[in-house]
């Protein structure tokens, strides 16, 4: 068996890095094609709203009955306030960020930071007109959250959501229902 040369390596291994990189690119710029809503009211889209299902998270670990509370400030940011019961060690956890709403984006688009300088892509993707469902997403699609009004969903309507994420480009086998507390 002969030994390739350098040159014939290279060849070889040029349309391997070609196909990798145009992988890399399109994976890239199907993460920013993450379509949301048009339009969000934020005074509509404010107050409390029950984590229906997600992707688990680690900063999420061992959470149930969690929540989000949104607030506007008077300063155009919204105070995020997420809080979740820890059974195994019986404490209540609350996290507050600051959500910044991206220009241009109808509201749909937020940069929230929980810590400073770091701030995380919150996309609503999903929303019902009644303010009664969201769906928040990130492009990358590693970060995934239902949200309702009520602790409960409606089957029916949890399967259309999720329909819907699916089409969106979510591994729904990811997505993890929240254990809640009753109303």
């Amino acid at each position: 068996m002969r030994t390739l040369k350098k040159s014939e390596k290279l060849a070889l291994a040029m349309p391997i890095v070609a196909a990798a990189g145009i992988m890399f690119l399109s994976h890239a710029s199907k993460a920013q094609d993450l379509e949301t809503v048009p339009q969000v009211d934020l005074e509509q889209y404010a107050g409390e709203w029950y984590e229906i299902a997600s992707f688990p998270q680690s900063f999420q670990k061992g959470c149930t009955c969690t929540k989000a509370t949104y607030t506007p400030n008077e300063d155009g940011t919204i105070k995020v306030e997420n809080t979740c019961n820890l059974p195994e060690k019986g404490k209540t956890k609350t996290s507050t960020a600051t959500a910044f709403v991206e220009e241009g984006s109808g509201n749909a688009k937020l940069k929230v930071q929980f810590f400073w300088p770091f701030k995380g892509k919150y996309w609503i993707i999903d929303l019902a007109n009644d303010y009664s469902y969201a769906v928040v997403g990130h492009p990358n699609r590693k970060y995934l959250w239902i949200l309702s009004r009520t602790s409960k969903m409606d089957d029916a309507l949890y399967d259309k959501i999720l329909t819907g994420i699916t089409e969106k480009g979510f591994d729904i086998s990811k997505l993890e229902k929240t254990i809640q507390c009753e109303d």
